[in-house]
C-alpha cells in the first residue's frame, strides 16, 4: 500500500512524539505541519523533515495530504477535527475528543456523514499487550470480568499551563483520566457488558479542586453493565501504574498497561488455577501503531478501528463527564 501523507496540527509537545514514531510506522509518513502559527508550523517542520508547513486551513486544503493527527488542546480538538473530515481526511485525534459526550458524538457524526476513519488516540490500545488483553477477556480466560482497579497520573513540576488552565478545559479527569476510565469501557465492552447507548452509573466520586480551578486529584466508582471500576488520576501526585482485574474465574494483573510514550507495556501475569502464568510480550511503538491502524482503515474502507471504535469514544466521555460534574 502507498504510504498516508500526514498532518500534524498543533506543533507541541505531544505532537513531536508522533513525529518521530511516524518513522517507526509501516505506513506512514509525515509530510505537513499546520498551526495557527506560521513560524512555529515552520520550526517544527523543519525539525521533523516534513515539506509543507502552513495553517490550519491551508494544510487541510490540500489534495496531497491523506490523514491528520490532532495534537492541540482539548478545547480546540472539536473545531479541527470537523474541519479536517469535512475536508475529506482521516483522522487521529488525541484524547479526550472533546470536553462533553454530546461535542464528541457531533464530531462523530460528521466523520460518519464523511466516511472516513476516525480515532481516539489512546495509544495504550495498540501493539500486542493490548491485543492479549482483549483475547483474554473476550475468550473468558478469568471469566466475567467484575471489578477493576486502575489509576494513572503524576506530579506536575508547576501548577502553571494547560493542565491548571480551566479555560483549556485542564485539570486531572481529562488529561489523564481518561486512561483507567476508558481501559474500563474496554472491559465492559470485550466482554459484552454493556452496548452501544448502555449509560455509565456514577456510584461514588471524590477530589479536589485546586485555586486554579481544575480537578488536581481524583477518584470513582462506576458500575458499567456489571463491571465495578474503581478509577485514580492526579496531576499533583504519582499514582501507581498497576492495574488489577478481577474475574468470576481469576485475576489479572498487569503492572504497565499504559506503557509509554514510545514502547507498549510487557508483561501480564494470569491468575487461574495453580501458579500465575506470566504472559511476556514483545513492546512496540504505541503511537506508530496507532496511526498505522488508521492508515489501514483509511486503505481498507473502514471508519472505524476496532482498538477503540466510537461507541467506547462516547461511553468514556459520558464518564469523564460524569465524574468532572461530581466535584463541581
Amino acid at each position: 500500500m502507498e504510504r498516508t501523507r500526514w498532518a500534524v496540527l498543533g506543533p507541541g509537545v505531544i505532537s513531536g512524539f508522533f513525529a518521530r514514531a511516524l518513522p517507526r510506522s509501516e505506513h506512514g509518513l509525515l509530510h505537513a505541519v499546520g498551526s495557527s502559527d506560521s513560524a512555529r508550523a515552520q520550526a517544527f517542520a523543519r525539525e521533523h523533515g516534513a515539506p509543507v508547513a502552513g495553517g490550519y486551513a491551508e494544510v487541510l486544503g490540500r489534495d496531497d495530504v491523506d490523514a491528520v493527527y490532532v495534537g492541540t488542546v482539548h478545547t480546540t480538538h472539536a473545531e479541527l477535527c470537523i474541519a479536517a473530515l469535512e475536508a475529506g481526511k482521516a483522522v487521529l485525534c488525541e484524547k479526550p475528543v472533546t470536553t462533553t459526550a454530546a461535542d464528541t458524538r457531533a464530531v462523530l457524526a460528521v466523520a460518519d456523514r464523511a466516511s472516513v476513519p476516525f480515532l481516539e488516540a489512546y495509544k495504550y490500545r495498540f501493539g500486542p499487550l493490548a491485543d492479549e488483553l482483549r483475547r483474554i477477556v473476550r475468550d473468558g480466560v478469568i471469566g466475567r470480568p467484575v471489578h477493576v482497579e486502575a489509576a494513572f497520573g503524576g506530579a506536575s513540576p508547576t501548577r502553571t499551563g494547560r493542565l491548571f488552565d480551566p479555560g483549556l478545559a485542564g485539570g486531572a479527569i481529562l488529561d489523564v483520566g481518561g486512561y483507567p476510565a476508558s481501559l474500563a469501557v474496554g472491559l465492559a465492552t470485550w466482554a459484552g457488558l454493556v452496548t452501544p447507548g448502555t449509560p455509565p452509573a456514577l456510584l461514588s466520586a471524590d477530589g479536589l479542586v485546586g485555586d486554579t480551578g481544575v480537578d488536581e486529584w481524583a477518584s470513582a466508582t462506576f458500575g458499567l453493565g456489571g463491571l465495578i471500576a474503581a478509577v485514580h488520576t492526579s496531576i499533583v501526585h504519582g499514582q501507581a501504574p498497576q492495574v488489577i482485574i478481577r474475574g468470576s474465574a481469576g485475576v489479572l494483573e498487569i503492572s504497565s498497561v499504559w506503557g509509554s510514550r514510545i514502547a507498549s507495556g510487557p508483561e501480564i501475569v494470569v491468575r487461574t488455577t495453580g501458579d500465575p502464568r506470566r504472559i511476556a510480550l514483545p513492546s512496540v511503538d504505541p503511537m506508530a501503531a496507532e496511526a498505522d491502524a488508521v492508515s489501514l482503515a483509511l486503505v481498507e474502507g473502514r471508519r472505524e478501528v476496532s482498538a477503540m471504535t466510537w461507541a467506547e469514544s462516547v461511553l468514556t466521555a459520558e464518564v469523564l463527564e460524569r465524574w468532572r460534574a461530581a466535584l463541581d
